[in-house]
């Protein structure tokens, strides 16, 4: 009898958004699927992350770990969201994750943590009238009273970024994009 030889190691996974709702691929075709939504620096900085959990050497990270580690990263994870992503890949609470596994996760949940929409979405929870606008005041005083506070110097250097004055108004959605851009890379 001749054994055949697996030449692929084929994954199965839910596929991301706008494609066929379950895919089998290769390992490659998962790496290029990848690189569409994570830089060569993420993957990077993904790939430290996780190996510092790996504490058995085998590319893997226990369950338990995950939400430190996708913490860890800037992600904020609930128990419920990580109960979810584990429970898509049929791992149990007391299993492993495998990276490419992790990035599959970790792409889930940045997509689901939007902080641009999420900004927009407190400013119009604030904007009774639908002006589209709030006054730097107020803006002020929820900065430093509210959440992670800030300082006044803080806000005034924001402000000073921003081009806004202390007595204007401000338009929600054009502070939104300009405090959500990436942070320029000298």
């Amino acid at each position: 009898m001749v054994r055949k030889k697996k030449v692929f190691n084929f994954k199965c996974f839910l596929c991301f958004p706008k494609c066929i709702s379950l895919v089998y691929m290769t390992t490659e075709v998962f790496v290029v699927l990848q690189a569409k939504f994570f830089t060569p620096a993420q993957i990077s900085e993904f790939k430290e992350c996780f190996s510092l959990y790996d504490k058995k050497l085998k590319g893997k990270i226990d369950s338990k770990d995950l939400i430190t580690v996708m913490r860890c990263l800037g992600s904020s994870p609930t128990p419920g969201e990580i109960e979810r992503h584990l429970q898509v890949h049929k791992i149990g609470k007391k299993g492993e994750v495998d990276f490419s596994t992790f990035l599959i996760m970790m792409h889930r949940q940045m997509q689901q943590e939007d902080p641009k929409n999420e900004i927009l979405e407190a400013f119009r929870m604030t904007d009774k009238q639908k002006r589209g606008y709030i006054q730097a005041s107020e803006l002020r005083a929820k900065l430093t009273t509210l959440g992670e506070k800030l300082t006044n110097r803080e806000v005034d250097e924001l402000f000073r970024e921003a081009n806004i004055r202390s007595n204007g108004n401000i338009k929600y959605a054009e502070f939104t994009q300009m405090v959500t851009l990436p942070p320029v890379d000298y």
